[in-house]
């Protein structure tokens, strides 16, 4: 990540050299400000790598898929989510949010009690301004979660997943520091805005293959017909393809 900072700050020298001396100003611009757009599409691009180090997948040989979910703890979904899981043998991390987790600590404490992994999704999940966040304000997400996403007796995350996938360009000097991997997904659910549960099973279905990191949410800003039904419809979809629900090894992460 300096390197790439490194080099748009000498493009940006040259273009405002190339300006004062007069050799091309049409050059100049384009010069100053393409390294604008390559920033741009590398914060809000969930998948892409060039500010953050970001995961979209992982390696295997088995046909295996990796579940996570987003915005939880609820009180409502993540009881009866657990318990789906457990009825098909599979495994996912739960990307919480660390302010609704300290409201329910018994809840973070089931999650690791029953198999599952716990991810890192900021403290107060401000996804329209964490792009934009100071240093101070990402360490703040960051170590503010901390605490109550470590269930009793076990270890802090080791994965985390910034509000909807938009990064920031302080972000992975903190996560480096604080031993956590930035992990995306390839399969986007599309559950967030759906109300019919099977079209996003079928969705998932469709693009889900060995490797895949899929996202689904939980909780309230869900539609009520698709809050955890589309989770039971993908867990009895993935079965019938044979796929299982793993959380892979950081060796495999590509």
């Amino acid at each position: 990540m300096r390197f790439s900072l490194l080099c748009i700050v000498i493009i940006k020298i040259a273009a405002l050299i190339l300006g004062l001396i007069g050799v091309s100003m049409g050059w100049a611009l384009v010069l100053f400000f393409v390294p604008d757009l390559w920033v741009l599409y590398h914060l809000f691009m969930p998948g892409a790598s060039g500010l953050v180090r970001t995961f979209t997948r992982f390696q295997t040989d088995r046909p295996e898929v990796w579940l996570t979910i987003d915005d939880g703890p609820d009180e409502h979904d993540t009881p009866r989510i657990l318990d789906l899981l457990d009825q098909h043998g599979a495994r996912a991390t739960f990307f919480l949010v660390g302010e609704r987790a300290a409201r329910h600590p018994a809840l973070v404490a089931e999650i690791a009690r029953r198999g599952h992994e716990i991810g890192h999704h900021t403290h107060t999940h401000p996804a329209g301004t964490f792009w934009c966040s100071t240093p101070a304000q990402v360490k703040r997400q960051l170590d503010a979660a901390t605490g109550p996403l470590t269930p009793p007796g076990g270890v802090p995350p080791r994965c985390f997943r910034p509000p909807v996938g938009i990064k920031n360009i302080w972000l992975q000097c903190a996560l480096v520091a604080r031993g956590l991997i930035c992990v995306s997904w390839n399969v986007r659910s599309g559950d967030s805005f759906a109300r019919d549960p099977q079209k996003v099973a079928e969705h998932v279905l469709r693009l889900a293959k060995p490797g895949s990191i899929l996202l689904l949410h939980e909780g309230a800003p869900l539609h009520d017909a698709v809050r955890v039904t589309a989770i039971a419809q993908v867990l009895a979809g993935l079965d019938a393809r044979g796929l299982r629900c793993v959380i892979p090894a950081d060796a495999q992460l590509r």
